[in-house]
C-alpha cells in the first residue's frame, strides 16, 4: 500500500509538472545557457516540495478565506509574463546566443537567478490550484501514514524532472549556437509567456468575480 500510494504520488505530481508552462520554459532556458542550473533546479523543485506539503497538510482551503489572495496573485504573475515575454521578444528581434560559440556557459548573478525563479515558482496562480489545492485534495484522501509516502512520491517527481529538464537541456546547446536556434528558443519562450498571462487575464475576468 505504501509503495503504490508513493507511485500514485509521482506519476500524479509529475503529469502536473511536466505540463508545459513558463517555469518549465524558464528551467529549459537556463539549462541551455548553463547559467545558474544547480540554484535554478533546486530552487524550483524545492518552491513545488513546499506547496505539495502545504496542501498535504490541508492548508490549500485557506486560499478560498483570502478572497483578495488570487486575484492580485493574477494580475501580479500575468504582469511579470508580459514582462518577461516582451523581453525575448526583443531577444528575437535582436537576438542574444543562448549557448555561446565557444561552449562558454553564459553565468549571470546568483541573484538575479534566485529572484527570476521565485517569480516564476511563486506568481502563477496556477501552481497554487495544481499543487496545494488539486495535489492538496488527493493527498487528504489517504491515511496520515499514506500521506507521507503519496507527498513524497510527489516530491521526488518535482526533484527529478526540474533536475532532468536543466541539465538534459545541454543537448540544445548546438542547436542554439546559431542565430536561427536562438530566435526559435526566444519565440517559443515569447509565446508561452503571452499565453500563460492571457490565460491567466481570461480566467480572472471570466470567474473570478
Amino acid at each position: 500500500m505504501y509503495l503504490f500510494a508513493f507511485a500514485n504520488g509521482a506519476l500524479i505530481g509529475a503529469g502536473l509538472i511536466i505540463a508545459i508552462g513558463a517555469q518549465n520554459l524558464f528551467v529549459l532556458r537556463q539549462g541551455v545557457a548553463q547559467d545558474q542550473i544547480f540554484i535554478v533546479c533546486l530552487l524550483s523543485a524545492c518552491i513545488d516540495a513546499s506547496l505539495i506539503l502545504v496542501g498535504a497538510i490541508g492548508l490549500g482551503s485557506l486560499i478560498a478565506t483570502v478572497p483578495w489572495l488570487v486575484p492580485w496573485a493574477t494580475w501580479g504573475g500575468a504582469a511579470f509574463l508580459v514582462v518577461f515575454g516582451l523581453l525575448s521578444l526583443r531577444r528575437v528581434i535582436w537576438p542574444v546566443m543562448t549557448a555561446p560559440s565557444t561552449g562558454d556557459p553564459v553565468i549571470s548573478s546568483a541573484k538575479k537567478a534566485i529572484i527570476l525563479t521565485l517569480a516564476f515558482g511563486f506568481l502563477n496562480p496556477h501552481v497554487y490550484l495544481d499543487t496545494v489545492v488539486l495535489l492538496g485534495s488527493i493527498a487528504s484522501g489517504y491515511e496520515m501514514d499514506q500521506r507521507v509516502y503519496f507527498v513524497a512520491g510527489a516530491i521526488t517527481a518535482s526533484f527529478f524532472w526540474f533536475f532532468s529538464l536543466g541539465y538534459g537541456a545541454r543537448a540544445l546547446r548546438p542547436l542554439m549556437r546559431t542565430v536561427t536556434g536562438a530566435r526559435v528558443l526566444d519565440s517559443l519562450v515569447a509565446a508561452i509567456m503571452f499565453l500563460v498571462a492571457a490565460n491567466l487575464v481570461y480566467d480572472e475576468m471570466a470567474f473570478g468575480v
